[in-house]
C-alpha cells in the first residue's frame, strides 16, 4: 500500500476514533461542565443542554458527528443512510427540544421536529453497529470479538429507544424528571454508539498485522 493510502486509512481511523472519544465523553463532560459553570448538573434529558452553559459543546459535539457521518464512504445506499443519520444529528443540535414552561407555536412545532430527528438520529447509529459494522463475516477472532461488540451496541441504542418510548407513555412527568430517566436512556445510547465507533477505529481489538492490510471499510 503507499505512502498516500497508508495516510488515508490513518486519517480516516482517526476520525473514528474522535467520534467515538465524542460518544464516549460527551454525557460526562455536559454533566460535570454544566456543575463546573453554575448549572444543575443533570437535566431531563441530553438535549436540555442546549438551555444550560454547556449549549456550545452539545452543538458543536453533534455538529461534528453529523459532519463526520457526511463524509463517511460505503456502498451508495449505506451512504444515503449515513448522509441522513448526519443531517439527523446536526438536526437536533440547531433545533432545540421543547424549552420548560408555556412555549409559543414555533418552538412546539420546533421541538417535534427535534424528536423525530433525535429518533432517526439513534436507529441511524443501530444500524451502523448493527448491518454496517459486521459486515464481512467473521474471520478470525479479533473480528468475532468486534461484531459482538457492535452487536451489544447496537442492541443496547435499540433497547433505549424503545424504553424512552415508553418513559414517555408511562412515566409520570414528576417521576421522570426525578429520576432524569430520560437523561439516562439517552446517555447509555450515546455510551454505546462511542464505544462502536471507538472499537471501529482499530483502537482495540485489532487484527494481527499482515503485509498486505485489507483496505478500510
Amino acid at each position: 500500500m503507499s505512502s498516500r493510502a497508508d495516510g488515508a486509512v490513518l486519517s480516516y481511523l482517526g476520525l473514528r476514533r474522535a467520534v467515538g472519544v465524542i460518544g464516549i465523553l460527551l454525557p460526562f463532560v455536559l454533566v460535570t461542565g454544566d456543575l463546573a459553570l453554575g448549572g444543575d448538573g443533570l437535566q431531563d434529558s441530553i438535549s436540555r443542554y442546549y438551555y444550560s452553559p454547556m449549549r456550545d459543546v452539545f452543538v458543536g459535539s453533534l455538529c461534528a458527528v453529523g459532519v463526520f457521518l457526511f463524509c463517511y464512504r460505503y456502498e451508495r445506499p449505506d451512504n444515503r443512510l449515513a448522509n441522513i443519520t448526519g443531517t439527523a444529528a446536526i438536526a437536533v443540535a440547531l433545533l432545540p427540544t421543547r424549552p420548560d414552561g408555556a412555549a409559543t407555536t414555533a418552538a412546539t412545532v420546533v421541538g417535534y421536529l427535534h424528536l423525530a430527528a433525535a429518533t432517526v438520529f439513534f436507529a441511524g447509529l443501530a444500524w451502523f453497529c448493527l448491518v454496517l459494522f459486521t459486515r464481512g463475516g467473521s474471520g478470525t477472532r479479533s473480528k468475532a470479538a468486534r461484531n459482538l461488540v457492535y452487536r451489544v451496541c447496537g442492541a443496547t441504542i435499540v433497547t433505549c429507544l424503545v424504553l424512552a418510548a415508553l418513559d414517555a407513555a408511562l412515566v409520570p412527568d414528576a417521576v421522570a424528571e426525578r429520576f432524569h430517566t430520560l437523561f439516562w436512556l439517552e446517555a447509555v445510547a450515546i455510551l454505546a454508539f462511542g464505544v462502536a465507533w471507538f472499537v471501529k477505529g482499530d483502537t482495540i481489538l485489532k487484527d494481527p498485522p499482515t503485509q498486505d492490510p485489507a483496505p478500510v471499510i
